[in-house]
């Protein structure tokens, strides 16, 4: 057998006195793909950064041997030869490891120049070529927009094709896709597939995506707190897995516990209905007629929907189907067309009759990413007990402290209300991200909502985090009959957690019905392809 293009033996990463990656060893081929798999804080990044040395502040030992050269022992001016032209890194969100103020096409061409020793006209002509390469449509264009001008899926082919300028042999490709809807992920995954065919290369994946692991690597290791627990092919330890951690992340696909009705005439109005919805922006017109008047861009038209109380109604569709803009119109948060009711009251009425704040007390909102909807400088308490000084000024500080802790322990933060004041003083950055969006749950619970509107609340959480935020969502709305609306790209979290589901496409629902019937049996080619995707 031919030596392996990179072979890690011992590595261990350290940070000070604590090291967080104790001595793992693994090999890749050339043309081979490996899945660094594990939950947040195993130590996939912080293992495959290091084998570039790219982690600030650690300390590294061990072996990282590349084509017979130990990355480890090289000096930095030998490091940065080996950095972007024979490894290569696509970052987990290309909107911030792209820079903001220069072209994507700029960018690109650096690196030609930079490693190749392209002329600038020569760098300008290959990276149209690169961006051609990745699927862009009109690359010649593309190449003159800022990250800030391109959608999600675009920035990262824009990375990808950043990451294939130099024709690396390795590339480290962490979390490409968790930024990206269900079917961006899967062109992503073909494109991968197919560029790495193509130059040949080896690809070290880093993910806590299971469903990406099952479809686009060849061989698989499962990092648990830093040691590597398993590792081999991908069918072998997916169809009997060895190790009880793995056993425990491939049993982490959320399960489905609900509170089933049967399908009859409902007996009580709608906890939210819309009809004739439409949502739409000012954008400026071109030439000199922008000045005078505004074009408009329908975000949302014609929409039509029912949510009945102890109900989750799933929205799934891409980026740009216009979720985003339904959420923020549900939560009164954008003027529209039609009507939009919530409890039986218009918000269009509400603001007339200065019911807004009162509406809002019946409404409240869990967003995708915890830690940056948790003000960092507030304690646990300021944050949980906020709603309470808006919607119920008359209690008093005692009062308010045990209405925070009864809601801390609802999310099953504190295990007995009496004796959980030592949370109330922290920080968000003190705790986990399943612990922070529980944080999150417990502040939109604590003024006695209706309707929550979950806006992608598990996208950012690890596949057994993830269930147990789903299960724990499941038992609040049969004790407490809320309804939920539902924002996700997630088919596996529509399936455990949804009783109807709309699908939006470019601003309109293209299909509708009882979640069993829609995942099993779908219509319409656009919703086929959303579950294929997924599946």
């Amino acid at each position: 057998m031919s030596a392996p293009l990179l072979e890690v033996k011992n590595l261990r990463v350290a940070f000070g006195a604590q090291e967080v990656v104790h001595g793992i060893d693994f090999s890749l081929a050339a043309g081979e793909k490996l899945a660094l798999v594990g939950e947040s804080g195993s130590g996939k990044t912080v293992s495959a950064l290091s084998l570039l040395r790219l982690v600030p502040e650690a300390s590294v030992s061990g072996q990282a041997v590349l084509q017979g050269r130990d990355l480890l022992q090289m000096s930095e001016r030998q490091l940065r030869g080996v950095r972007g032209a024979e490894v290569a890194v696509i970052f987990q969100e290309p909107m911030t490891a792209l820079n903001p103020l220069y072209p994507v096409g700029n960018q690109i061409a650096e690196v030609l120049q930079l490693k190749k020793g392209l002329s600038a006209a020569q760098a300008q002509a290959a990276t149209v070529e690169l961006l051609a390469s990745t699927g862009i449509t009109e690359p010649a264009r593309r190449a003159g927009a800022y990250p800030h001008q391109l959608s999600g899926g675009q920035r990262q082919r824009a990375m990808i094709a950043m990451a294939l300028a130099s024709s690396p042999k390795l590339l480290l490709a962490d979390e490409p896709t968790t930024a990206l809807d269900v079917s961006l992920r899967g062109q992503m995954l073909e494109l991968l597939a197919n560029l790495q065919r193509q130059h040949g290369m080896a690809v070290l994946l880093i993910t806590h995506d299971l469903n990406l692991v099952r479809r686009f690597a060849d061989r698989v290791a499962v990092l648990e707190r830093g040691h590597l627990v398993e590792q081999g092919a991908v069918a072998q330890v997916f169809a009997a897995p060895q190790h009880p951690y793995t056993q425990m992340l491939l049993a982490s696909k959320p399960e489905r516990d609900l509170a089933e009705r049967v399908c009859a005439a409902p007996a009580t109005a709608p906890v939210l209905q819309a009809q004739a919805l439409r949502v739409c922006y000012p954008v400026p017109r071109p030439g000199w007629r922008g000045w005078l008047k505004k074009s408009e861009f329908v975000a949302v038209q014609g929409l039509e929907l029912a949510l009945q109380p102890g109900q989750t109604l799933g929205i799934i569709g891409e980026s740009g189907s216009g979720k985003s803009t339904l959420a923020l119109a549900v939560l009164g948060l954008l003027a529209h067309q039609g009507s939009l009711q919530v409890v039986g009251t218009d918000w269009a009425s509400a603001r007339r009759r200065r019911q807004d704040r009162a509406l809002r007390q019946r409404i409240q909102v869990v967003f995708q990413d915890p830690f940056s909807s948790l003000s960092p400088r507030m304690t646990v308490e300021q944050i949980v007990a906020e709603g309470l000084l808006v919607h119920r000024p008359e209690l008093s500080l005692a009062q308010r402290r045990a209405q925070v802790l009864a809601a801390l322990a609802d999310v099953g933060l504190v295990d007995d209300p009496r004796h959980g004041g030592d949370w109330l003083q922290r920080y968000p950055h003190e705790f986990s991200g399943g612990q922070r969006q529980r944080l999150a749950i417990a502040r939109a619970l604590i003024v006695g909502p209706q309707l929550l509107v979950l806006d992608e609340p598990t996208s950012a959480l690890d596949v057994t985090v993830q269930k147990q935020v789903l299960a724990l969502l499941q038992r609040l709305q049969r004790e407490r009959e809320l309804s939920y609306l539902l924002i996700t790209h997630d088919i596996d979290v529509i399936a455990a957690m949804a009783h109807e589901v709309l699908v939006m496409k470019d601003g309109q629902v293209v299909e509708r019905g009882p979640v069993q019937r829609l995942l099993h049996a779908p219509e319409h080619p656009y919703t086929k392809t959303l579950v294929q995707a997924g599946g």
